[in-house]
């Protein structure tokens, strides 16, 4: 059966992006694309509106780059510090967690979720480690965390 030409209005993972003219088979246009209203027929008249639409797509898309880009940049130049308890060869008591990078983040007015910090295993010595925050898609921002170990009371 012979493949239709179809105008994707949304970003549609295999196929491609907003404003695209694909080919696909009838029966996927007709029973996915077209009810979900992912794509329309690929005439003259819905490229032309397409056109407009895609110009003010591109500039939020734009915007949105820019603003991650900004988050990045902020996030990477950050240096983290905190005191936990610790031995004398600097080995942590506990350790630091996502959860607790995600709260001196927040400490510093950057609202990071916990889930975006990527940490291989816990911290659990002294010293600077570099974590990996995910911003969003596929852009990440690397930060130092300085763990320093707690002053011992001496009596």
């Amino acid at each position: 059966m012979k493949n239709v030409e179809v105008l994707l209005r949304e970003h549609v993972e295999p196929l491609g992006r907003c404003g695209e003219v694909v080919r696909v088979r009838p029966g996927y246009a007709r029973n996915y694309l077209f009810p979900r209203r992912l794509a329309v027929q690929a005439n003259e008249e819905n490229k032309r509106a397409m056109q407009r639409r895609r110009a003010v797509l591109d500039a939020e898309e734009a915007e949105r780059t820019r603003e991650v880009e900004a988050r990045v940049a902020v996030l990477s130049g950050l240096v983290l510090r905190t005191l936990q308890k610790a031995d004398e060869s600097g080995r942590l008591y506990g350790s630091v967690s996502a959860g607790r990078i995600a709260e001196l983040l927040s400490e510093r007015g950057q609202t990071v979720d916990e889930r975006d910090v990527r940490l291989e295993a816990p911290i659990k010595t002294t010293g600077r480690h570099a974590v990996i925050v995910h911003v969003k898609g596929d852009r990440f921002a690397e930060l130092v965390v300085e763990v320093e170990p707690e002053p011992t009371a001496q009596p």
